[in-house]
C-alpha cells in the first residue's frame, strides 16, 4: 500500500507546485488533505478513531519530509500564484504536521512492535516513531516552519496572515510537546498578530491566546498561567536582546513585524508586565533595546533655513498653527518607516500603561542623565510613558490579556503630576536646557552679553549689578549642534505630551514651564523655535486657553516678573531678551501696562553702559516697536494713498478756459489788465468775540503709553545711529523707521524728533558704507511720506545733489555691466533709490529745478540696456513725476521721442516743432512710448490735427 500511496502523494504534489493552473494546484492541496482524511468540505465525512488516527499518522509518517519541504516552496513561493494557493498550502502543512506529530500519538512511541515479516521491500519505507525520530523531525520542522514565518508574517493579503494565525493554533493544540522548539516562534506569530491592521486577525489572535493561557493553566494545574506568563517574559527578553541587531539588519516590513511581536508580548502580558519590569534584567535589556533603536539621525537639520512669517509674527488664530505649515520630521539611523516610529511610540505608551509609572521614570531618568548619547531616546521613551500612563488606552481591544484580566487602569492624577514634575525639572535644568544651538560667531543676539560688566539697573535703588564673567565654551562640531538641536526639540515635544497628559491641571505648572518654552520659541534655530511653538499650541489648547495670546495674557504677570529679574543677570540668563520678544510678538494692546515698567529699565539701562549692552538692548527695542506698529497701525499710509488716487484722477482739461486763463495771466504780468476790481480794499470780517474765562497755566497734553514709549525709544535711536558698530546702526535704522510709523498720527511730537535725527542720519545717507545708506534711503522714504513739506528744502539741498550725481554715475557702469552685476551691493543701492525715488518727489512736492535733476539723472535708465528691474523701477519714477507736474514730463519726454506730428490748421498758430517728432527708433524708444501711451493716452497714429473749433474759440476770445 505504501508504494502507491506515495505515488498519489508525489503526484499531488507535483500538480500543486508544478502546475500553472491556480485552480488545479489548489483542487492537488484539497484532495492531498481528503487523503489524509481532514477534508474541510461542507459535506458529512466518517470521523476516525483515535486508533485509526494513530495508524494514519504512522503511514503518513513515512511521506512527512517531502510533504512539508514541498509545502514550504509552495508558501514562499512567488506572489504571482494568489493568494488562495498559499492559504491551502499553509492549512495542508498544519494538518500533515499535527497528523504525524500529535501528542498524544506519540505517548507511547517507544513501546512500537517490530514490523509485519510480509511487508518485504515496503519495509523500508515505513518509518518508526521513536524519540530520536521525533526529536531530530521536530528539530528540522521548527527551521521550515521560522522560514515560513518570516515569509508569511508580513504578507499583503489578510487571508494568508489570518491562515498563519490558523496553523499557530492548530500546531499548539496538538503538538506543543513534541514541537517544543516550534513553541516560541508560533507564539511569536501569536502577539505579532495582537496589532494586525485587519481586526478579524486581531480577534481571532486574541482567542487563540486565550485558548491557549487556558490549555497552559489545565495541564499545570494552579501554576499554569504563571508557567505561560514565565514563558512569554523569558520570550520577551528574548526578542529584547535581538531588537538592536535586527532593526539594523533587516527589512522595513521584518523590523514592523518584530516590533508588533514585542508591542503583542506587552499587551498579552498586561498588568503583569509591571511584575516582569521588576527584574532588572528584563528592564536593564528593554531599555537598552530602545536606546539603540531610538537614536537619531541628527544630520539632517540645514545650516541655512528659511523662516515663514506666519510662524514668527502672529499667533492668534489656530489656522496659523506653524505645524500646519512646517512640520518637523525625525530621521533616525535603523529605519525610515513611519509606520515604524509609530509602533516604537505606541510600544512606549504600553509600557507607561502596564508598568510603575515611578520605577520607570526614574530609570530612564537614569539613562537620560547617564550619557549624552542615550539623553534625546530617554526623553522620547519618558515623554510617550507619561502619555500611556494618563490615558491607559494603549491596551488591545477587548481585554488586555488571555488570561481575561481587566484592562490596567490608568494611574492616579497624584502619581502622574509627581512624575511630570520629575521628569521637567529634569527637562529645564540649566545643564539641559540652555544648550547653544548656534555657532558663536552667528550667535549675534547673545555673543556679547557674557562680556557685558553692566546689566539691568535695579529700578529701586539705580545701582548696577555687574556680573560674573563667564567663559563661552569652545566652538562645538555640527554634529553636537545638531545634537543639541534635537534634544531640545525632543524636550520641547515632551512638555506639550505633560500638558495634554494633565489636562487642564498643567495649569499650576506653568508658572515652572511656559517661561522656558517661550525662550525657545525665540531660538536662533528655525528647528527649535518650530518646536517650541507647537508646545506651545500644545499646552494652550491642552489648558483650555483659545489662542496662544490668551494663553500669553492670563499668565504675563509672572512671566514679566520672570523677564525682569533675568534681565538684571544676563551672564546667567541670556535667554530673557527672547521671551519678551515672544511675549510681544504674540499678545495685544493690553500688555503694554505690564510691559512698560520693563522697557522703561532696558532704556535706563542702556543709557548707562550703552557701549556694552546696546546690541542686546536694541534687539528688545526693535521687537518692541515691531509689537506697536502691529497694534497700533498708522492710517497715514491710507490717508497718502487717497490723495495719491485724486492727483492720478484729475478732471477733464478745459482747453479753451486754459487759454483764456492763460492770457488773463500774460496781460496781468505786462500791466495792460484794468487793476481796478484788484485793489479794492478787502472787507474784513470782524473777529469772533470770545468770553474770556479764568484758566490755569497752559498744560501739554499727556501722550498715549505707546507714543510715549516710541518717543523715548527714538531719542535712544539719535545718539546710536553714529555708533562704530555697522550691526548696531543696521539694527537702529530699522527701530528708527518703526518709530517713524507709530508717531506719524502726532506730527507735533514727530517733526521736533525728526529734526534732531537728521544730521546723524544725513551722515548714514552720505558717508557710511553701502549697507547702511541702503537701509538709511529706505528711512528717508518713509519719513518722506508722513513729514511731507518740512523735509523738503533738506532734502532738496543736501540728499538730492548726491542722489543724482551716484545715479549718473553709475548708469553707465550697469549699462554695460554683465548678468552677475545684479548680484552685487551697487545694483541693490541703485534698485533701492530708483524704487523709492519717485514717491520721496511726490511726497515732498519738489520745484521744477529738482525735478529736472531728477529727470536728467533717471533718462539714463530708460534704456534697454540696463538691467530689466532698474528699468522698471525708473519708470515708476517717471511715473510719480508726471503726477508732480505733467506739463514738464511731457514735453520732456517728448523732446527724446515724439511718434506724433501736431500739424495746427490754423493759419495764426505757429507750427509746434519738438526735437523728437521724427526721431529713429533707438534704445530709449519702447521705455518713452510705454510711458507717453500709459501716462498721456498717446495715440500710435503717425500725425494729428488739434481740434480746428477749439482752436478757433480760444483765438476769438
Amino acid at each position: 500500500m505504501l508504494p502507491g500511496l506515495g505515488a498519489a502523494v508525489s503526484l499531488l504534489l507535483a500538480l500543486a507546485e508544478q502546475d500553472k493552473s491556480r485552480s488545479i494546484q489548489t483542487a492537488a492541496l484539497k484532495c492531498l488533505q481528503a487523503l489524509t482524511l481532514q477534508c474541510d468540505c461542507s459535506q458529512d465525512h466518517n470521523i476516525p478513531s483515535t486508533e485509526e488516527r494513530r495508524a494514519l499518522g504512522s503511514t503518513m509518517a513515512s511521506f512527512l519530509p517531502g510533504i512539508t519541504i514541498t509545502l514550504s516552496r509552495i508558501i514562499m513561493g512567488d506572489l504571482k500564484q494568489g493568494q488562495a494557493v498559499t492559504v491551502r498550502a499553509l492549512k495542508m502543512w498544519s494538518r500533515a504536521v499535527g497528523l504525524v506529530m500529535e501528542d498524544c500519538q506519540l505517548e507511547k512511541c517507544d513501546a512500537v512492535g517490530p514490523l509485519s515479516p510480509g511487508l518485504g521491500q515496503s519495509s523500508k519505507l515505513v518509518v518508526q516513531r521513536t524519540q530520536d525520530w521525533v526529536k531530530s523531525t521536530s528539530h528540522r520542522l521548527a527551521v521550515q516552519l521560522k522560514n515560513i514565518i518570516s515569509c508569511v508574517s508580513a504578507h499583503q493579503h489578510w487571508r494568508v496572515r489570518l491562515e498563519l494565525v490558523e496553523l499557530a493554533d492548530h500546531v499548539l493544540a496538538r503538538c506543543s510537546q513534541s514541537l517544543g522548539e516550534c513553541v516560541g516562534p508560533l507564539l511569536e506569530v501569536l502577539v505579532g498578530s495582537v496589532n494586525d491592521e485587519d481586526t478579524r486577525i486581531r480577534e481571532r489572535c486574541s482567542s487563540v491566546l486565550r485558548s491557549v493561557s487556558e490549555r497552559i493553566q489545565r495541564s499545570g494545574g494552579g501554576g499554569g498561567d504563571g508557567m505561560f506568563t514565565d514563558v512569554l517574559s523569558e520570550n520577551l527578553h528574548v526578542l529584547a536582546s535581538s531588537l538592536p541587531r535586527l532593526m539594523r539588519t533587516s527589512d522595513d516590513h521584518k523590523k514592523l513585524f518584530v516590533l508588533n511581536v514585542f508591542l503583542g508580548y506587552l499587551k498579552v502580558l498586561g498588568p503583569t508586565v509591571s511584575v516582569v519590569l521588576n527584574s532588572a534584567a528584563h528592564l536593564q535589556r528593554i531599555s537598552k533595546a530602545l536606546m539603540q533603536v531610538l537614536e537619531l539621525d541628527v544630520m539632517n537639520v540645514r545650516i541655512v533655513e528659511e523662516r515663514s512669517s506666519a510662524v514668527s509674527i502672529d499667533g492668534s488664530s489656530r489656522s496659523q498653527h506653524p505645524s500646519t505649515a512646517c512640520s518637523q520630521k525625525k530621521n533616525f539611523l535603523y529605519f525610515r518607516d513611519e509606520k515604524i516610529f509609530s509602533a516604537l511610540m505606541e510600544l512606549c505608551r504600553t509600557l507607561g500603561c502596564y508598568g510603575d509609572i515611578y520605577l520607570l521614570t526614574d530609570h530612564f531618568l537614569d539613562l537620560y542623565g547617564e550619557s549624552s548619547v542615550y539623553r534625546k531616546q530617554a526623553a522620547m521613551v519618558l515623554n510617550q510613558i507619561i502619555m500611556g500612563a494618563a490615558s491607559g488606552a494603549a491596551g488591545p481591544t477587548g481585554a488586555a490579556g488571555p488570561t481575561g484580566a481587566e484592562r490596567c487602569p490608568p494611574c492616579s492624577l497624584e502619581e502622574l503630576r509627581a512624575a511630570v514634575v520629575s521628569v521637567l525639572e529634569e527637562y529645564t535644568s540649566l545643564n539641559n536646557w540652555n544648550l547653544r544651538t548656534v555657532t558663536e560667531d552667528d550667535d549675534g543676539d547673545t555673543k556679547d552679553q557674557p562680556h557685558c560688566p553692566f546689566m539691568l539697573p535695579s529700578v529701586s535703588n539705580m545701582e548696577l549689578v555687574p556680573s560674573s564673567l563667564s567663559t563661552s565654551p569652545a566652538q562645538s562640531a555640527v554634529h553636537h549642534l545638531n545634537g543639541n538641536i534635537w534634544q531640545l526639540c525632543v524636550q520641547l515635544e515632551g512638555v506639550a505630551c505633560f500638558a495634554r497628559a494633565l489636562g487642564r491641571d498643567f495649569r499650576s505648572l506653568l508658572m515652572t514651564s511656559l517661561y522656558h518654552v517661550l525662550e525657545k520659541a525665540g531660538d536662533e534655530s528655525l528647528l527649535v523655535s518650530q518646536a517650541a511653538l507647537d508646545s506651545m499650541w500644545g499646552v494652550s489648547d491642552a489648558c483650555g486657553y483659545g489662542s496662544l495670546r490668551e494663553l500669553i495674557n492670563d499668565n504675563a504677570d509672572y512671566l514679566l516678573c520672570h523677564v525682569s529679574l533675568n534681565l538684571r543677570r544676563l551672564s546667567l540668563h541670556p535667554q530673557a531678551p527672547r521671551v519678551l520678544t515672544v511675549m510681544l510678538a504674540h499678545s495685544n494692546p493690553s500688555l503694554l501696562p505690564l510691559v512698560g515698567d520693563v522697557i522703561q529699565d532696558v532704556l535706563v539701562a542702556l543709557d548707562l553702559s550703552y557701549n556694552h549692552t546696546a546690541p542686546l538692548f536694541c534687539s528688545i527695542l526693535h521687537s518692541v516697536m515691531k509689537a506697536l506698529v502691529s497694534w497700533f497701525p498708522s492710517s497715514h499710509g491710507g490717508k497718502s494713498e487717497c490723495n495719491r488716487n485724486k492727483t492720478t484722477s484729475p478732471e477733464a482739461l478745459n482747453v479753451r478756459q486754459f487759454l483764456l486763463d492763460y492770457c488773463k495771466q500774460k496781460e496781468l504780468a505786462e500791466g495792460m489788465a484794468a487793476e481796478d476790481d484788484d485793489t479794492e480794499d478787502p472787507v474784513i470780517p470782524p473777529a469772533p468775540q470770545v468770553e474770556e474765562e479764568d484758566e490755569g497755566p497752559d498744560v501739554k497734553e499727556e501722550l498715549p503709553s505707546h507714543l510715549q514709549i516710541t518717543k523715548d525709544i527714538m531719542e535712544r535711536c539719535i545718539h546710536l545711529l553714529s555708533h562704530p558698530s555697522q550691526p548696531l546702526r543696521l539694527k537702529v535704522l530699522d527701530v528708527l523707521e518703526l518709530c517713524v510709523h507709530v508717531l506719524s498720527e502726532r506730527e507735533n511730537e514727530l517733526l521736533p524728533m525728526v529734526h534732531r535725527c537728521w544730521p546723524a542720519l544725513l551722515q548714514r545717507l552720505t558717508a557710511d558704507d553701502p549697507l547702511a545708506v541702503l537701509r538709511a534711503f529706505r528711512v528717508l522714504f518713509v519719513l518722506g511720506e508722513t513729514c511731507g513739506d518740512f523735509l523738503r528744502r533738506r532734502v532738496s539741498k543736501e540728499v538730492l545733489p548726491r542722489l543724482t550725481s551716484s545715479l549718473s554715475r553709475q548708469a553707465a557702469v550697469s549699462a554695460r555691466a554683465t548678468p552677475v552685476y545684479t548680484h552685487t551691493l551697487a545694483y541693490k543701492l541703485q534698485l533701492a533709490v530708483l524704487q523709492g525715488l519717485g514717491s520721496l518727489c511726490l511726497s515732498l512736492n519738489l520745484g521744477e529745478t529738482d525735478l529736472d535733476s531728477v529727470c536728467e539723472a533717471c533718462l539714463p535708465y530708460l534704456s534697454c540696456r540696463q538691467p530689466v528691474r532698474l528699468q522698471e523701477a525708473c519708470l515708476s519714477v517717471f511715473q510719480h513725476l508726471i503726477q508732480v507736474d505733467p506739463d514738464a514730463l511731457w514735453f520732456t519726454l517728448c523732446e527724446l521721442h515724439c511718434p506724433l506730428s501736431y500739424e495746427p490748421n490754423h493759419p495764426d498758430l505757429p507750427p509746434v516743432h519738438l526735437n523728437g517728432i521724427g526721431q529713429q527708433r533707438d534704445e530709449y524708444t519702447d521705455n518713452l512710448m510705454k510711458l507717453l501711451r500709459e501716462e498721456f493716452s498717446l495715440p500710435d497714429s503717425q500725425s494729428t490735427s488739434l481740434d480746428n473749433g477749439m482752436i478757433k474759440d480760444a483765438t476769438n476770445e
